[in-house]
């Protein structure tokens, strides 16, 4: 299981190694969920206006396998979500990413991962980032010059309001990516774990 203290110590290293990696592209994919078949019309069962369609593939490689102090991980034992309750559930995980990402990204990356004229769509670049990526292009930034544009993603590997909540921001965006959660602030949502509580109290010095 992959704990956001270990998170904010591989993503230093990982950023710089990964200053190569295509712009922010955040590969996102849902799971479907651990213990059931994943609802085909999720997405816009949750919100009708979301025009985002079901990623099949996305979904089974992004399943969740395993879970471990409320974090939920897929077979390739990265964090991913967990939506139950046909789509009106969300883990503790997702629902934070969706707080965080509208606190710290929407305004470059635009109002549910959607992206903007300055910035990409991270719920289309979630569909070939793997974590790893992810981690080091947030946390050591990028930079994509051609000719014709200059975009710029600054590096937050000092804001802890960032880092402390990385795998927040992936599995919401994974989810986003997959179309397993649609353009919707998420409601009902499984009980804040204590490992999440101890995580966040160690990270961000308190």
């Amino acid at each position: 299981m992959r704990h956001l203290s270990k998170v904010v110590l591989r993503p230093l290293a990982a950023g710089l190694a990964l200053a190569t990696v295509g712009m922010v592209a955040v590969h996102a994919e849902d799971a479907k969920k651990a213990d059931a078949t994943p609802d085909p019309a999720l997405a816009n069962q949750l919100n009708p206006a979301d025009k985002a369609e079901l990623d099949e593939k996305l979904l089974a490689k992004d399943a969740a396998v395993k879970v471990e102090d409320g974090k939920y991980t897929d077979a390739a034992g990265a964090p991913t979500f967990h939506i139950t309750n046909n789509g009106k559930k969300v883990d503790w995980y997702t629902y934070s990413g969706y707080r965080r990402y509208h606190a710290e990204c929407h305004v470059c990356h635009g109002p549910d991962g959607m992206g903007s004229t300055y910035a990409p769509a991270l719920k289309d670049s979630l569909k070939t980032l793997s974590y790893e990526e992810f981690v080091g292009i947030v946390v050591g930034g990028k930079q994509d010059v051609n000719s014709s544009t200059q975009k710029v993603m600054p590096a937050f590997g000092d804001n802890k309001n960032v880092t402390c909540y990385m795998d927040d921001l992936y599995v919401y965006l994974k989810a986003r990516a997959s179309g397993a959660l649609g353009r919707v602030r998420p409601g009902d949502k499984e009980e804040k774990p204590e490992a999440a509580r101890k995580q966040e109290k160690e990270c961000l010095g308190g």
